[in-house]
């Protein structure tokens, strides 16, 4: 038990430091590694199996409602980039300039692609001539640059991995119904497969993506209370169609200007996952994004017979679809106890010999650490449901803290109180003045997360949190990462 008690001791304590605790959970879970490039990281096959699962998850939704796949270039000329103004200004800071080709100095320099709106609406541009041509559902899976001053493995890198879909429909009708579906689309994925729970709103006007006319955000809350911006959906009107002279031939024998929308999600799902539902032995995955759902361990292994049967549960489980694997190595069951739970593995197996004279196997939740004994001709049928089980009551024990971290503050003192001595969401009434949304960000580092769709109602006589004036609008504050 000593070398199971250093193992965890090695992940400092999560209410300690939660920073701490998160930079140990992704380094002792082997998610990801260091490397010699400054503000990017490797993702260990640990980390990069979650993001496959993610990935594989999504592209089958979007697929369901028409969307097709495909690829643009890495690089951006600058005047493609120059071409919508407020786009090209909301990324400058953080865009990476290539100005050499070989040894020789690029006529034009290029930017690595902080996102690819210019060359999708290049594409469009060449693409659409006419209403037969709409829509146009597209998207693509590759990684962008921006330069952050500040990285964080998962949560904030200099590259990180991300799918950016782009589509161009005849209507502004269909562009926003478009864009409400991805965010529907993006919140059903979270809460059905990584069982987080969001707040799905719009963002104000000084948070709505650059060049969008109206961008749509779920929001989820961490394990600390601070808030994650886990996927966006944005309207762009017929701005961009306007700026690239994206047009085509209606119907009615006019031409008109295209409606675009833009969505995308990123690997910082992967750190929503481990903040979320981490706990002080490391990390908890929900089953159904889980690389390895069960592991079998057998205890004392060189008895006679227990590889065989460990073998037999493994092969058994994995003919019925769950993935399984068997720790055959030859660390003591303590250590591999350990190491099951610092993975995140949902679900173990224990065999021995005396489970193997009884018929029997115990099934252990990585979650709770409650354990099951379950005859070994129905453990494949007990662990598909334990699994099931599992994944519900991870949806419900996020959603039931995210809920008990949900503030109401009556006037602007108690609005500064609470955002500093309670974590989580801030729910008040706004004038919709950008003026105010400054001053609270100034005086108490919240940011507007969202305007609710399923919260919104402003009553008779509400006033705005900070200058009193009358409210326009119910918002959602927190401190986010």
């Amino acid at each position: 038990m000593a070398e199971n008690k250093k193992l965890v001791e090695q992940i400092t304590a999560r209410d300690e430091d939660f920073a701490q605790w998160y930079t140990d959970v992704v380094k002792k879970a082997e998610l990801t590694g260091y490397t010699s490039v400054k503000g990017c990281m490797v993702f260990k096959p640990a980390g990069y199996a979650i993001w496959e699962n993610i990935r594989n998850g999504l592209d089958k939704r979007f697929k369901e409602t028409g969307v097709e796949n495909v690829y643009m270039p890495m690089f951006i000329p600058e005047s493609l980039l120059q071409v919508e103004k407020d786009h090209v200004e909301g990324f400058a800071p953080e865009v990476a300039w290539v100005t050499y080709g070989g040894l020789q100095p690029l006529q034009e320099r290029m930017c690595v692609r902080p996102t690819s709106e210019t060359l999708f609406c290049d594409l469009y541009r060449k693409d659409i001539q006419s209403y037969r041509d709409l829509p146009k559902l597209y998207n693509q899976w590759c990684s962008v640059v921006r330069w952050e001053k500040t990285t964080r493995p998962f949560l904030r890198s200099r590259e990180f991995l991300w799918q950016e879909g782009h589509t161009a429909h005849a209507t502004a009708e269909e562009a926003e119904a478009r864009t409400i579906q991805m965010l529907n689309l993006y919140a059903d994925f979270l809460e059905e497969e990584l069982a987080i729970p969001v707040v799905r709103g719009r963002k104000t006007d000084k948070e709505k993506f650059a060049g969008a006319e109206a961008t749509y955000t779920i929001e989820a809350l961490m394990h600390d209370g601070k808030a994650l911006q886990a996927g966006t959906s944005h309207n762009f009107g017929d701005g961009f169609a306007k700026a690239f002279g994206i047009q085509f031939l209606d119907k009615d024998n006019q031409l008109k200007y295209v409606h675009q929308t833009s969505w995308g999600m990123t690997t910082r799902l992967i750190g929503a996952i481990i903040m979320v539902h981490g706990d002080d032995s490391g990390l908890v995955l929900p089953p159904h994004i889980a690389p390895t759902q069960c592991v079998v361990i057998p205890i004392r292994q060189k008895a006679e017979g227990i590889l065989d049967k460990a073998a037999q549960i493994r092969d058994t489980l994995a003919k019925a679809g769950i993935r399984v694997k068997l720790d055959d190595s030859d660390r003591s069951p303590g250590w591999k106890f350990s190491d099951q739970e610092m993975r995140g593995f949902p679900m173990r197996i224990e065999i021995g010999p005396k489970d193997m004279e009884a018929g029997q196997c115990v099934l252990v939740r990585r979650d709770t650490r409650e354990k099951l004994v379950v005859p070994i001709a129905e453990v494949a049928a007990a662990s598909a449901d334990l699994l099931e089980q599992i994944q519900k009551d991870m949806f419900e024990r996020a959603r039931a803290h995210r809920d008990a971290h949900i503030w109401d503050a009556a006037d602007y003192e108690e609005f500064c109180r609470t955002a500093d001595e309670k974590p989580g969401f801030i729910r008040t009434y706004w004038c919709g003045d950008e003026a105010c949304e400054n001053k609270i960000k100034e005086d108490t580092t919240c940011t507007s997360r969202c305007m609710p769709f399923n919260d919104s109602e402003v009553p008779e006589g509400a006033r705005c949190i900070c200058c009193g004036r009358p409210a326009a609008k119910r918002i959602y504050w927190g401190k986010a990462y």
